[in-house]
């Protein structure tokens, strides 16, 4: 009995874990055609600025989400703990990460935080080669040393209140000029759990990388987990699982922003994620009924509000649910002839490619008539 139960925890928690200390509620999600899946959080902070744990547990926590990469974003100029932890050196925390890691399959990007007030805000430059000259006085000389360093850039919670007190991001002349330049390629719609569909906007029109992170200081059991939360994630595209494919992609734009229930992503990659999510069994007619009973399994870790926008309908079933996490559902779809094929399309309601535009999702089904 105690076997059968394990099996079963395993099974339904599990989702074929590909870190050997993943915890009970891995961030999983699936390839799509042509690439892999990576789960990966590139804006997080470690005593080494002001976040408030070591390096080290960034990685644990890491592998414990189940997680693919990770990014030490410290704060290049913004050193509350100097005093307690001198550090000349602004690629400390990286190289404790990335020493912590040496045994795991995760993989640990350089970067750092270029922190300033309104208008150029906060941004975080990865895949440095050294984050010291980045220290500046001026922030257009940050910038363009990361450019030097052909890093990927780009730009933290731009709806903060606390440098936008509307909540209400806008590109100023300084994110104008840097875009023009190639010196900006990314932006956060989703940060710290905050989704801004003006950051998305903004994604859009100018055509800039979608990025969803964690942003955290303290445990992440503490400002998520405990709260029935997973961390936000940008899930990125990648030819092969390597810092220079993950590179590649941020680069080529190839993202979806995932926080729990909440997927935002380009229409040519979040469809495919959509896509590949969820699988259809077809069970066959009911009796002698011209009702046809199929089974949906959802194998992501997001849970998927659909509604059904098909030319049929449910019998017995709301046309809006919810199909959770790693679970399955039966739905009955009333077909009124017994046919060969059904053509089914559900409108994903917790997903977005664009403000209030959600993706609809197609699938041809074989009745087996």
């Amino acid at each position: 009995m105690k076997a059968r139960f394990l099996l079963v925890f395993v099974t339904f928690f599990g989702f074929a874990q590909n870190h050997s200390h993943s915890g009970v509620n891995p961030i999983k999600f699936p390839n799509i055609e042509g690439y892999l899946t990576l789960s990966t959080d590139l804006h997080i902070h470690s005593v080494f600025s002001d976040g408030n744990v070591w390096p080290t547990i960034r990685v644990q926590e890491a592998l414990m989400d189940n997680l693919d990469a990770i990014a030490l974003t410290e704060h290049l100029e913004y050193q509350p703990h100097l005093a307690d932890i001198p550090h000349p050196d602004r690629n400390r925390a990286y190289e404790l990460a990335l020493e912590e890691a040496k045994d795991h399959d995760l993989l640990i990007i350089p970067g750092s935080e270029i922190t300033r007030s309104a208008p150029v805000g906060h941004n975080n430059a990865l895949f440095l080669a050294d984050s010291n000259p980045l220290l500046q006085d001026q922030a257009q000389d940050a910038f363009d040393q990361a450019k030097k360093q052909d890093a990927f850039v780009f730009w933290n919670h731009p709806s903060w209140s606390a440098q936008k007190k509307d909540g209400n991001p806008e590109l100023d002349d300084f994110q104008k000029k840097q875009i023009k330049q190639k010196k900006l390629h990314g932006i956060e719609v989703i940060n710290f759990g905050a989704y801004a569909e003006e950051s998305l906007s903004i994604a859009l029109e100018e055509d800039l990388t979608i990025m969803a992170t964690s942003d955290v200081h303290d445990l992440i059991e503490w400002d998520y987990a405990n709260k029935g939360l997973q961390r936000p994630v940008t899930l990125v595209f990648t030819k092969e699982r390597s810092i220079a494919s993950l590179k590649e992609a941020l680069f080529a734009k190839r993202t979806v922003a995932a926080y729990n229930d909440l997927l935002v992503g380009r229409e040519e990659f979040l469809l495919p994620l959509l896509k590949a999510s969820i699988e259809i069994e077809v069970d066959g007619y009911v009796a002698d009924t011209k009702i046809l009973k199929i089974t949906l399994t959802n194998h992501c870790s997001s849970d998927l509000l659909l509604e059904n926008v098909s030319a049929f309908t449910f019998y017995e079933n709301s046309p809006v649910f919810n199909l959770e996490a790693g679970t399955q559902k039966t739905l009955q779809i009333k077909t009124i002839d017994r046919i060969s094929e059904v053509n089914l399309s559900f409108k994903a309601l917790g997903a977005y490619t664009a403000p209030k535009t959600h993706p609809t999702i197609s699938f041809t089904l074989n009745t087996k008539e």
